[in-house]
């Protein structure tokens, strides 16, 4: 389902849902191999609806986005807490391990990476792309490998959706891959 007109990257706050269709599977699954992920959990992830729970708001004048993601399936939950002031955090991810991540809001044009800043819409550009950067924290790891994204909305088979752009690195190889999301109505205040 699209996104609203009124929906822009100055406030993401909303249900999405992964939509597979849309979506290619063998890249994130080779992405969740690079990562470590182990056969039956990366199988799991495959069958599973996977939702996003989105918060985005303004605390003590920084921009924050709490995600809680849900998958069906038994494989459980876990929630990202963004503050997009570009400063590198660690975390232990119940699926990824030990990672460090940071985010920040930017213009397309100040993104090097080619695929990070293409099919993003008018509203977008004008407002700028949320970017994420994630990688093995590989002392603690024992993998080694970066995620680069941005998020946006751009018109997917004639609708607007949110969508990640994923560039993804381990060693010599490099995945690139559109993770396209359903709008499933507002951010509900008790979710997170």
């Amino acid at each position: 389902m699209a996104v609203p007109e009124s929906l822009t990257t100055r406030d993401l706050s909303a249900v999405y849902v992964l939509n597979k269709a849309l979506t290619p599977g063998d890249k994130t699954d080779e992405i969740l191999r690079l990562q470590g992920v182990g056969w039956l959990t990366r199988k799991a992830i495959n069958l599973a609806t996977v939702t996003l729970y989105v918060k985005h708001y303004s605390e003590d004048s920084l921009e924050h986005i709490d995600i809680d993601q849900a998958l069906t399936g038994g494989i459980g939950a876990s929630a990202e807490l963004r503050v997009l002031d570009w400063t590198k955090r660690e975390k232990e991810d119940r699926i990824f391990g030990h990672v460090l991540s940071k985010s920040r809001r930017i213009q397309v044009n100040e993104l090097g990476e080619g695929y990070l800043k293409k099919g993003w819409t008018e509203d977008t550009v004008q407002n700028g792309l949320i970017q994420s950067y994630v990688e093995s924290d590989t002392p603690k790891s024992h993998t080694t490998w970066a995620a680069n994204q941005t998020w946006g909305i751009e018109v997917i088979q004639g609708e607007r959706r949110y969508t990640r752009h994923v560039h993804f690195s381990a060693g010599k190889e490099v995945i690139e891959v559109t993770m396209v999301y359903d709008y499933f109505g507002p951010w509900p205040a008790q979710s997170i």
